[in-house]
């Protein structure tokens, strides 16, 4: 059956459909070798040959979401030209596995990979305003004045960057662990608050998105996600001073540990 392109290389887990779209206008991708650029264009991919950058899509079976605790030093690309890690050394060889968002190189935890771009799209989306929450171990005492400016904000790419919720959580030695929970995935977006701030950040982590915890589960260890938290992750909504404390220790459920874990 005859679907919007968009739609159907999203739900063949090529990427998010505002990334796929991206592709199109491009020039990227082709029906029976013919380039399209057109967004309203329809395909099947039962009956139509369609390829991006040349590869052909074919369509997938069940969907997958997973959850990975990246660990620092890795990138989330699936090669890199440097050499580097990659997210992807440490995740089951999946077809069109592919990261909701990224988590830059020097940063850690909580990163969902899955081949449903649709369902991608609007966990993604800053209109759904969905909370992702930081631990940020500051590298020193904070400043003066310094939480005030990190709730402030910055002018980030013409447009105001600022977290929903912060506050210290412990000191720590002669240092602090901050709570910083935002609502878009923007590059780099806490180090470059926490910097405007004047709060040097020693480690990042992301500890929780939307209703979903990173817990237990160990450095580069996997698991799969449950349907029922594929299908309540958009049922939890930003609301402005609910973002809480990272749940303590005892309140977590212990993820079951080991790369692998769960139904390849």
């Amino acid at each position: 059956m005859e679907e919007r392109l968009q739609k159907v290389l999203a739900r063949s887990g090529v990427a998010s459909r505002r990334a796929v779209e991206q592709l199109i206008v491009e020039g990227r991708v082709a029906i029976n070798g013919k380039t399209v650029r057109e967004l309203g264009t329809r395909a099947d991919l039962e009956r139509d040959l369609v390829t991006v950058d040349g590869e052909r899509i074919r369509r997938i079976g069940q969907p997958r979401y997973l959850l990975l605790h990246k660990p620092p030093g890795y990138v989330t690309t699936r090669s890199d030209p440097e050499g580097r890690p990659t997210i992807y050394d440490l995740l089951p060889d999946i077809p069109g596995l592919f990261s909701v968002g990224r988590l830059d190189k020097e940063t850690e935890g909580l990163l969902i990979l899955t081949t449903d771009g649709d369902w991608a799209d609007q966990i993604a989306h800053p209109r759904y305003a969905i909370e992702r929450e930081y631990e940020v171990r500051v590298a020193g005492p904070v400043p003066p004045g310094g939480m005030e400016r990190l709730r402030e904000g910055i002018i980030l790419d013409g447009r105001l960057a600022r977290p929903v919720a912060a506050h210290e959580m412990r000191p720590e030695g002669n240092s602090a662990v901050l709570s910083v929970v935002m609502v878009e995935g923007r590059r780099r977006e806490v180090r470059l608050l926490c910097a405007g701030a004047g709060i040097p950040v020693k480690r990042l982590i992301r500890r929780r998105f939307g209703n979903l915890l990173l817990g237990w589960l160990g450095q580069g260890h996997w698991r799969n996600l449950t349907q029922q938290e594929v299908t309540s992750l958009l049922a939890r909504r930003a609301r402005p001073g609910e973002a809480g404390a990272i749940t303590p220790p005892g309140r977590r459920q212990r993820a079951r540990q080991g790369r692998g874990t769960g139904d390849q």
